[in-house]
């Protein structure tokens, strides 16, 4: 069973930050954007690349909660979901955010390789979710928001 969490662990690295065939993972997708690119907004209402950032680290804090027999942690920054970024928009800014989403996955990871497997397919609360879909649904959702990364990497303009 212990070869299970492995995969699992393999799974959301894949999707996070090892090499993978399908091309940048999250961290990735990161790779060289600057605090101006990861702020800039295709439009008003939409959100920016450091906003995906923030929002991917918080799921991966909320699964966490989930699936670790942890005291409860706060995320570190107020709110819930999705954070209006950047509050500063600096390089130092940028590079804690990163930091805050690297902090989360490795914690994540932690949980992961030491939950117990017999209890995947068991419901997450009062959730019609399993431990499964939550633990694959968070390479699932690195993945999408990788995607987004990459496109409006491609969008900011060049002088932006």
């Amino acid at each position: 069973m212990k070869n299970l969490n492995r995969e699992l662990v393999s799974l959301t690295e894949r999707a996070f930050r090892s090499r993978s065939w399908h091309g940048p993972n999250l961290y990735g997708a990161l790779r060289g954007v600057t605090a101006a690119q990861a702020s800039w907004r295709p439009y008003r209402d939409r959100h920016n690349i450091w906003e995906l950032v923030v929002h991917a680290a918080y799921w991966k804090y909320r699964a966490h909660r989930l699936i670790s027999d942890q005291p409860p942690r706060a995320f570190g920054i107020k709110g819930a979901d999705w954070f209006v970024r950047p509050v500063e928009a600096s390089e130092s800014a940028w590079e804690a955010d990163k930091a805050l989403l690297r902090n989360w996955h490795n914690r994540l990871r932690t949980a992961i390789a030491k939950f117990d497997p017999a209890r995947l397919p068991q419901k997450v609360g009062k959730s019609v979710h399993t431990y499964w879909d939550t633990i694959t649904g968070v390479a699932a959702h690195d993945l999408y928001h990788a995607g987004q990364v990459q496109l409006l990497k491609r969008l900011v303009p060049t002088n932006g």
